[in-house]
């Protein structure tokens, strides 16, 4: 079986899906080809001479290989200024091969003529590939790969940014090798799948689409019921290759969200099961990757990392640094906790505290007291730890006034937050609590996954927006905290620019 990961996706680490899939073929002996067509086909485009001439994109053409090394290089990480001017000439050299409507960068790729919610455009893109921005990469790669004699093309589709990549790559895949049998999976598809609305519109085009992990429904494909446990193959990929200062090893020890209460959240509303790896495996695990890849950073994907596996990490994790998502539970009250959990390795932590407003956090049912999250904020702080706090503006429970409250949150403890993302609410299409409020249609298409509505304060989208535009990002210990985030690659490279990580910088 040939599987390959589309761009655009942030090209700083190896896919985990399909190495995960992978793993698991090959260890019920069923032969499998993996490859990562996102840092390749970026790559690809990095290396093209361009046709504009100012100076910029002449600069940065002419400094790209020096820049590829730096941005795989450790002293780069210590000078946030040469950082930046790396990365934007580096991204220079794909915005400008879009053209008219085509928009292409780092982590994103745009076409305003076609809409990757809209499985009409879909279907075109994979009608005339030529439309693509890959096209010609594909087409170079393409007749190598498809004269492996495997009879299954998985493709894995996470985000909206890999969309119309894929229908072009399909499409291709359809004209160089009509007998294959094409599967679709990962995490957009599992959510288009899980839409109220979905009719299935690829019907012959794409033979397979997986809802959910992938394992199973592949086995059966070839009449194999039994599931063995086995560690992603993260050898499989070009680890030297990504756009980062070492190898990242991506690594799930959970699917789903173990407290699944939140008001409009979209894992609750597309009713993703919480299930999680046994501790002792994960250890196993993440041991057996570590010598054989390894790593810098651990990067743990879970929706949120249980506090019982933080609790087995702060005394067995080994000591290369990692980060991740976690909800604010009791456990960072204890300052000798967060310090076990520095000792660990723990470089930074994601907190999804969305809002500064007690009354919104309770309307939310986020399960989060702000008298709690003061003192996470501080233990994290004490203990050296960085944290990326993510705050979601435009709920229905949140009018102009506990906008404000978030402001004034912010601005009070902004010593306490290394990094912050800033997010206007989506009401995902599905959601139960979507019954009590008036909706329309938020973006044209039968694949979108959100609904727009009228809010029941009138705080509506663009308010939101002026708000955060003309307010909230202007007051300067909030502006301090935003130019610190690393453009484009966001929270993927931020845990190499948190003091005191014993790798990259001055402790």
């Amino acid at each position: 079986m040939l599987l390959i990961y589309p761009p655009i996706a942030k090209p700083s680490e190896p896919p985990a899906g399909i190495t995960q899939l992978a793993a698991s073929l090959l260890a019920h002996n069923h032969p499998c080809n993996v490859v990562d067509f996102n840092i390749e086909a970026q790559l690809d485009l990095i290396a093209l001479e361009p046709e504009y001439n100012d100076n910029w994109t002449r600069r940065a053409y002419r400094n790209r290989r020096a820049n590829l090394r730096e941005i795989r290089s450790q002293s780069l990480y210590t000078s946030f200024a040469r950082y930046q001017k790396c990365v934007l000439e580096l991204n220079r050299l794909m915005e400008i091969r879009g053209g008219r409507t085509i928009t292409a960068s780092l982590a994103n790729y745009q076409d305003t003529s076609l809409s990757p919610l809209k499985s009409d455009d879909l279907m075109t893109m994979a009608r005339f590939p030529q439309r693509c921005l890959f096209a010609s990469f594909f087409r170079k790669r393409l007749p190598h790969l498809l004269a492996d004699p495997s009879d299954f093309i998985g493709i894995s589709i996470n985000y909206l940014s890999q969309a119309l990549s894929s229908f072009a790559l399909i499409g291709l895949i359809r004209q160089l090798a009509p007998e294959k049998k094409i599967i679709v999976g990962g995490g957009l598809v599992t959510s288009w799948m899980r839409s109220p609305h979905w009719r299935n519109p690829f019907s012959g085009l794409i033979d397979y689409c997986i809802d959910g992990c992938g394992v199973a429904p592949l086995l059966k494909l070839f009449e194999d019921t039994e599931t063995r446990q086995v560690p992603p193959r993260l050898d499989l990929m070009p680890l030297d290759s990504y756009l980062a200062p070492g190898r990242i090893l991506p690594y799930n020890t959970s699917s789903g969200c173990f407290w699944n209460k939140c008001s409009f959240c979209p894992e609750r509303a597309e009713k993703t099961p919480y299930s999680r790896k046994n501790p002792a495996r994960v250890m196993q695990e993440i041991g057996m990757l570590r010598r054989d890849t390894a790593p810098v950073l651990i990067h743990l994907l879970d929706n949120a990392v249980s506090p019982s596996l933080l609790e087995d990490f702060s005394e067995e994790m080994p000591t290369t640094p990692w980060y991740g998502f976690v909800r604010v539970t009791g456990h960072l009250q204890n300052l000798d906790y967060c310090r076990q959990l520095k000792k660990s390795g723990c470089l930074m932590l994601k907190l999804g505290i969305e809002s500064g407003d007690q009354g919104v956090l309770d309307r939310l049912e986020k399960g989060i007291d702000l008298a709690l999250v003061v003192k996470a904020l501080e233990n994290l702080h004490r203990a050296g730890i960085a944290t990326y706090v993510y705050l979601l503006f435009g709920t229905p429970a949140e009018g102009r006034k506990e906008a404000e409250r978030t402001l004034e949150f912010t601005i009070k403890h902004h010593r306490l937050i290394t990094f912050l993302n800033l997010a206007i609410f989506n009401m995902p299409l599905n959601s139960p609590e979507r019954q009590d409020l008036q909706t329309s249609d938020f973006y044209s298409g039968d694949l979108s996954l959100y609904t727009d509505f009228s809010h029941p304060r009138g705080w509506n989208r663009r308010q939101v927006r002026s708000f955060l535009d003309r307010e909230f990002k202007k007051k300067p210990e909030i502006a301090t905290i935003l130019n610190r985030d690393p453009p484009l690659f966001t929270s993927n490279h931020a845990p190499f620019f948190c003091k005191d990580i014993g790798l990259f910088g001055e402790s």
